[in-house]
């Protein structure tokens, strides 16, 4: 499995990875509406194939300020995945949860721990869905929260992502409420967990 890397996988692998976009963001969007009572559109997921030095530029560049929850993949599958949002996004989302209008640019400890509730949520639709495609036993970790600027929050995984290559796959969703919010799903499972994806879904590279 060593030469095994992103810029090798299928088109067929790739039109999966689509559907489980699909399959997790309207499972995200489905939980969303529940947790927030209120009605929760959803665009089509973009799934794309990017360089890593090209992230940051799709979020809004290195300076956009961003909430990050990162947290990694136990069980058949090992690696780890981020949800990402911009900083207003998140504040709307945390004031929706919490019935009340934010105050204050920063994250209050209560905030913090409403937001790592969304992205647990989030994330959750994600890998309930991947191991839904794959009939593989997927466990996520407690989460941790940055917000900061996209070129530092996406500095931690940063070696993870150079494992698998120069380049990964990132899932873009707009979420609507009453207002547009746009969510960056990135899965970063090990080499041997994408042979094993590979192998649960019935086809090769």
């Amino acid at each position: 499995m060593a030469e095994l890397s992103l810029e090798t996988m299928s088109q067929e692998y790739y039109d999966i990875l689509k559907e489980l976009g699909n399959i997790g963001a309207g499972n995200a969007t489905t939980a969303l509406a529940q947790m927030l009572q209120c009605k929760v559109d959803m665009s089509v997921p973009q799934v794309k194939l990017l360089e890593f030095k090209d992230v940051a530029t799709i979020m809004g560049g290195e300076e956009q300020l961003m909430a990050g929850i990162y947290l990694g993949v136990e069980g058949d599958i090992t690696g780890s995945i981020m949800f990402l949002l911009q900083k207003d996004s998140a504040r709307h989302l945390v004031g929706k949860m919490m019935g009340m209008e934010m105050e204050g640019e920063e994250f209050s400890e209560i905030e913090q721990s409403a937001l790592q509730e969304v992205g647990n949520i989030i994330t959750g639709s994600y890998l309930n869905s991947l191991s839904a495609m794959t009939n593989l036993k997927i466990y996520p970790t407690i989460p941790s929260l940055a917000v900061d600027m996209a070129g530092a929050i996406l500095s931690v995984p940063a070696i993870e992502f150079g494992t698998m290559g120069d380049s990964i796959l990132l899932i873009q969703t707009q979420f609507f409420d009453e207002v547009q919010l746009e969510g960056f799903f990135i899965l970063i499972p090990d080499l041997e967990s994408y042979g094993r994806m590979l192998k649960s879904l019935g086809i090769g590279v």
